[in-house]
């Protein structure tokens, strides 16, 4: 780039300026594959199953998982992708106990894989007409939709298939026909249902989809275990060890506590705009 700019006179400003956006457009380059090396998994260019399970906290933590699941549905919309949810449980006065679904779209497990872990809120209570400040967790888990390139192979004979009616949405029909499918896998225990389907077929369709994707991550997880020496040095995702912060009160705040990326415009983030999160996220975790 100094060799180009000893050619151009100075006096040469329509040169200097057409000098100057190029060598912006080559640095602008270099950094997006720079990025995109970072992204080379590979489940990295698959869809994503996501999970938001309530913490502790009864309505509090309820509607905080609300506010976290628009979030990234936010997210998705911002980004193009396809989102469609598999499982749905509303709190008994607000907000939802869990939700499963799916974000279709090139890299989404590539960059979801961030958000894994516990997410915290700290806030003035809408809930308390003392209006003292809470403090609430919900948990994320992801894991990639498989491809059909990948193969997980499930034994029949190790299934418990049960059918119930749906409590979710979806109009009469749903609410008195055993359409909603619960699957257990028995040798591992895990469990998957979905119940926002009509069709009894297309919910057990679903869930299947979702503990293949479970027992992949499963293994996959069992191998790394195994082989990295540094697994058990890792911080454990469970309540008390978030890996980011949402501070609404007393000041507005969005701190990833990994790699200490931070904001102060608290309603962007939750607006869908995580982006620089992730970011982060994959560069922090390709030096590690």
């Amino acid at each position: 780039m100094n060799e180009l700019a000893e050619i151009v006179e100075s006096t040469d400003t329509g040169s200097l300026k057409s000098l100057t956006d190029e060598i912006k457009d080559i640095r602008l380059g270099v950094k997006k594959l720079e990025f995109k090396s970072l992204l080379g998994g590979k489940v990295d260019r698959c869809g994503a199953i996501l999970s938001i399970n309530a913490g502790a906290g009864g309505t509090e933590s309820c509607d905080w998982s609300a506010i976290i699941f628009r979030m990234y549905l936010r997210w998705a919309e911002n980004h193009k992708y396809q989102v469609d949810i598999i499982d749905q449980l509303s709190g008994e006065e607000a907000g939802i106990k869990s939700a499963t679904f799916i974000v279709r779209g090139k890299l989404a497990y590539g960059y979801l894989k961030s958000e894994i872990g516990v997410h915290r809120l700290v806030r003035i209570s809408p809930f308390d007409s003392n209006k003292r400040r809470h403090t609430s967790f919900a948990s994320v888990d992801v894991i990639p939709e498989l491809d059909s390139d990948i193969k997980v192979d499930i034994n029949e004979g190790d299934l418990r298939i049960d059918t119930y009616r749906s409590s979710g949405a979806g109009g009469q029909h749903v609410n008195v026909t055993d359409s909603a499918v619960r699957i257990t896998h028995i040798p591992t225990g895990v469990v998957v249902q979905c119940q926002q389907e009509r069709s009894q077929y297309k919910n057990k369709s679903s869930a299947m989809k979702v503990l293949k994707a479970r027992l992949y991550d499963r293994e996959k997880k069992k191998q790394e275990a195994a082989t990295m020496k540094s697994y058990d040095d890792k911080k454990r995702i469970e309540w008390g060890s978030q890996i980011r912060s949402y501070v609404l009160h007393p000041y507005k705040m969005v701190k990833d506590h990994r790699t200490d990326e931070q904001t102060s415009n608290a309603e962007r983030v939750l607006d869908g705009e995580l982006d620089g999160f992730m970011e982060a996220y994959l560069k922090w975790s390709a030096k590690k």
